[in-house]
């Protein structure tokens, strides 16, 4: 079982934004050129990088996400504590 993983992630506001942002990336827009113009979240500077994290460090639904839902694939939208999560796992470890 994964203990580590890395993401990317797109937090917004509302459900619709991000089923907004999903049918964009599903039509093949960029992932990180997407957080940098719409992500809440101070890592979309980093087009929305996250690096890499334990297990159990994220908040509850998004720790579940990230360690079940397909790699390297948008997922989404997670609702949590602080809006609406698109995420893009690269790596579980």
């Amino acid at each position: 079982m994964a203990k580590t993983a890395a993401a990317l992630h797109i937090l917004v506001k509302t459900e619709k934004l991000a089923q907004e942002i999903m049918a964009k990336l599903e039509k093949g827009s960029s992932f990180g050129h997407l957080a940098k113009r719409y992500s809440t979240c101070p890592s979309a500077r980093n087009g929305g990088d996250l690096g890499e994290f334990k297990q159990g460090v994220m908040v509850g639904p998004f720790d579940k996400a990230v360690f079940s839902c397909p790699l390297l694939q948008p997922f989404g939208p997670v609702k949590t504590k602080f809006g609406y999560h698109i995420i893009k796992v690269l790596y579980r470890k």
